[in-house]
């Protein structure tokens, strides 16, 4: 098995992203990490003994975050991500993980990759930690808008996720609504509802936002723009939680002195709040393995992002999305 990483992509790029590699082709040795990216930026920390199933592949061009994705795939033909993703493409890879430009990765994926026959736009699929343990949510951020055919993709692209790579047995899937009642919500989600009621999924019905931190349903669904939101809000309010939980427990003496009786319970609490211990986003409805990771990772999150495309490949998602399609999608 062959996993192509962007070593040029991210906010931490290329010294954290080099050190997850190395980590994961230590961790794996039955797994061939290529490193892809400018070589002379790449070397300085391949130092020491370098794993046997670690190897290096060329590419002269870097795609900045502030750049028009699709132009920049378009005209940085050597770019990192394109060159990552055209391995894959060309059979030299099993799938691509990048912590760069998610925009850049998204249409490097549909230029390059295509689509699965079948699915009209792809979803990016990431795992919200709940107190039921990871949830998955798709759309966060793929496209802004979708119809209720294509809403009704994502639930049977995240179920087989769900099912295949996260464990559930039978995962319970909801639709991102305003409320629980069936009648709730704008036209996209109620004829979206009515679609999920028919489809081969464990449809449970509406979640609210709310619902969504408890792990009510094992797969959310909803509209990229909402996903998007959702995802960002969870993720800011974690964090004013746990720095207000840090300021007020350590205000004086006397709380300090208590907080050393809860610091074990507070460090399991953000263990099961870190994104770097789900791995990487999947780009579901691509026609190959594409793991987009937190722009901020590093090198722990690109072990895991490894370790998700991994298991994506080893048990044939694209096969299984493919197999399980209906015939005529709905639009």
């Amino acid at each position: 098995m062959r996993i192509a990483v962007d070593a040029m992509g991210g906010d931490y790029a290329p010294e954290e992203i080099i050190k997850g590699a190395l980590m994961a082709a230590e961790a794996s040795p039955e797994v061939q990490v290529i490193l892809v990216g400018q070589k002379e930026r790449i070397q300085p920390f391949l130092t020491g003994t370098i794993p046997k199933n670690l190897s290096f592949y060329e590419a002269s061009e870097v795609i900045e975050m502030d750049e028009h994705p699709a132009n920049a795939v378009r005209k940085k033909k050597d770019a990192s991500i394109v060159v990552a993703t055209r391995l894959v493409k060309l059979g030299e890879a099993d799938a691509v993980v990048s912590a760069g430009s998610t925009g850049a990765q998204m249409a490097a994926g549909l230029l390059g990759l295509g689509r699965i026959k079948g699915i009209e736009r792809p979803a990016i699929a990431t795992v919200l930690p709940t107190l039921e343990g990871g949830k998955l949510m798709l759309d966060v951020g793929a496209n802004l808008d979708a119809t209720p055919g294509q809403l009704n993709q994502y639930a049977l692209m995240g179920s087989i996720y769900a099912k295949k790579i996260l464990g559930f047995s039978n995962p319970r899937v909801g639709l991102l609504n305003i409320g629980s009642e069936e009648g709730k919500g704008n036209e996209l989600t109620q004829k979206t509802y009515a679609l999920l009621k028919e489809a081969p999924v464990n449809f449970i019905g509406n979640v609210e936002g709310r619902d969504v931190p408890y792990g009510r349903a094992d797969v959310i669904v909803c509209e990229g723009f909402a996903g998007n939101v959702l995802l960002k809000t969870a993720e800011g309010l974690a964090g004013v939680l746990f720095q207000l939980i840090k300021e007020k427990i350590t205000s004086n003496m006397i709380r300090k002195l208590g907080a050393l009786a809860v610091k074990p319970g507070l460090k399991e609490i953000a263990q099961m709040m870190d994104y770097a211990e789900y791995g990487g986003a999947p780009l579901l409805g691509v026609n190959g393995i594409s793991i987009i990771c937190h722009g901020s990772s590093k090198s722990k999150a690109i072990l895991n992002a490894i370790r998700v495309a991994k298991e994506c490949v080893q048990l044939h998602l694209i096969e299984q999305i493919q197999e399980d399609l209906p015939k005529k999608p709905d639009v």
